[in-house]
Order: C-alpha cells, then structure tokens, then sequence
C-alpha cells in the first residue's frame, strides 16, 4: 500500500483524476495531459494538505478551543507552531469505497466520537468527471444522538501553466489503467506568471503570526487584495478569507489564467466563503509559490467560535455541498 493510501482513476471527456484513500485526497487532476492542480506522488506522505477533504471543518479554530451546546471542548493543536487546530479530522483517515467506477468514485469515513469532537458523523466524498469536468460533492450525516459543529471544504493548489515537473508515480502503486507519467512535463510557471479573478468584496484580515481572524473588511481597504478585477498577482502575498462573493446565476469562479490556458474552481452559494494561499514556502524553493491554493469553504476561519455561517448537524440529518474544478 502507497503512504497515500489506495488509488482510483477516473477519466471522462479529456479529464483524468487521480484519488487518495487517505483524506479522501485529490492526488493528481489534468485535462489533455495539462496538470490542473499540483500533484503529489502516490507513495508520498501528502504535502501541504493538497487535495485533502477538510472536515468537520475547515481553515483553523484559535487555540484549538471552543464551546458548544453548553460544553468547552479541547482539539488537538495539529498546527503547533501557531497553536491552532488546523482543517478538520479526516484529512489523515483513510476512506473505504463505496462506489467505484470509471468516471467515478464514492469514499466514506466516520468521525468517531474523541476528545474536543464528542459527536459522531459519517463523512462521505464523492469524486465525478464529466464533459464540465471534475465535481466534490462532499456530506456529513449525524449518526450520533447529539447535535454536532459541523463545517468543510477542499485544498486544492490549482495550477494555470504547464504541467508540474513532478517524479512519476511508482508503477507498482498506479491504479489500473493508470500510466506511470501523468503528462507533458515542460517548463514551470508560478503563481506570480498568472491572471486572478476573484469576485469578493470583503477579506478577513488575520493577525501575521498565528493567520488570527481578526476582521471583516472591504477590500476597497485592501487594494492589494482586490481582485474583483482580474490582474497579474505578481508578488502579492495571500492567506486570507473571502466572502461577499459575486456570481452569475448563484455560482461563484475563481478563475487563474496564463498564456497556456487557464483553471476555474466553481461552486454555489453552500460555500459562502473562500481561502486563497499563494503557497508561499521561501524555505524550499522547490514548492515556493508553485500553485494557488482555493478553497471554497461552508463558514470562516474560527467558525466553531464566531458561530458565523456555521451548520448544525442535528441527530438523523446531513448536510451536503459540491464544486468543480474545470480548464479554461
């Protein structure tokens, strides 16, 4: 078994995705052998949360703590150099299928009730390709007898240019049908190479060195942040929420372009929210900046606190929420 976990393949219309058992992991998503996402190998420990499944919930809780239905509840600090509580529980289970099959897979794990997450609730993630291309629809059922916090959201690091000169995948590990090279591996742009079009009108500012929310604000404040617009990112840096998100039709797009075409991620108004991450990583230069991540999000950082846009998942009933990533 690869460190990442069992793999499926799925392909439809040009799109082929790889998925990971463990997180329920996006692992590699191309469209006529363009890398779509930045993709990780097979048998690596899952870098930077790429492609995980984020609940019950995402982005980070201050301090790991916080209080529900009358009780104060501790979770693990899984970001200990900020001391916070950092994208959910299952990112780290490794999901039994349900459904497997050529332009599709289903996944599910339970969240068992522990410490800092008393409840119970069966997670499950549905992968899709299709002519529009690759859909998440993630759900989150209560099969507890008590009313559970609940919030999620995907991690993907989206890539505009040429694919990512990444090391194959280790045949032995490669799906059937699978093949060890996942595409053309020419030269590499960053995040600063690309055009971002992001429809939001408000940022959640955050403290510089724990990513703290500290306040909503109009980005008619934060010009450096305003991509209502769409513009070069150049050197900005992001790793903020964004809301007051605008739409045709009650679907929001963000949109990366480079001279080599473009990706979208889209979804509809069950994610109010959005993080966007310039994956700045100065220390290794190998990773730094190599994709935008964006992730649609159902509630804001520290949710389980603020209570903003937060869902409560009453004994017996479920909450489910999709998006798409696609080529332009």
């Amino acid at each position: 078994m690869p460190r990442s976990g069992k793999q499926y393949r799925i392909a439809a219309s040009g799109y082929v995705a790889e998925i990971a058992s463990v997180g329920a992991s996006l692992r590699t998503l191309t469209f006529d052998g363009r890398d779509l996402v930045v993709p990780f190998d097979a048998d690596e420990v899952r870098p930077a949360y790429r492609g995980a499944t984020l609940a019950p919930w995402p982005n980070r809780i201050v301090d790991g703590a916080y209080s529900f239905a009358g009780a104060t509840h501790q979770l693990p600090l899984t970001e200990p150099e900020r001391h916070q509580a950092l994208h959910g529980l299952v990112v780290w289970s490794d999901f039994t299928e349900r459904v497997v099959e050529d332009d599709r897979v289903v996944l599910a794990t339970t969240i068992v009730p522990q410490a800092g997450y008393p409840f119970a609730v069966e997670v499950e993630v549905e992968y899709r390709v299709d002519e529009h291309g690759l859909t998440q629809r993630v759900t989150g059922r209560n099969v507890g007898s008590d009313a559970a916090p609940w919030g999620a959201g995907p991690h993907p690091y989206l890539v505009a240019g040429p694919s990512i000169p990444t090391p194959p995948s280790n045949r032995r590990f490669a799906p059937a049908g699978a093949s060890a090279e996942r595409g053309p591996r020419s030269g590499t742009q960053k995040v600063d190479d690309w055009t971002l079009l992001l429809p939001a009108a408000e940022v959640l500012t955050v403290t510089d060195d724990r990513l703290s929310p500290i306040a909503l604000e109009p980005v008619d404040a934060h010009p450096q942040w305003d991509f209502r617009v769409a513009r070069p990112i150049g050197d900005t840096f992001i790793d903020h929420a964004f809301t007051a998100l605008e739409g045709a039709d009650g679907h929001v797009s963000v949109e990366l372009h480079a001279s080599e075409g473009g990706v979208a991620i889209t979804w509809d108004e069950g994610c109010p929210w959005v993080q966007v991450h310039t994956a700045d990583t100065p220390a290794v230069p190998a990773t730094h900046r190599l994709g935008l991540a964006v992730e649609p999000m159902t509630c804001p950082p520290d949710a389980f606190n603020s209570g903003t846009d937060l869902v409560v998942l009453q004994p017996g009933a479920e909450h489910a929420v999709s998006w798409r990533i696609h080529a332009l």
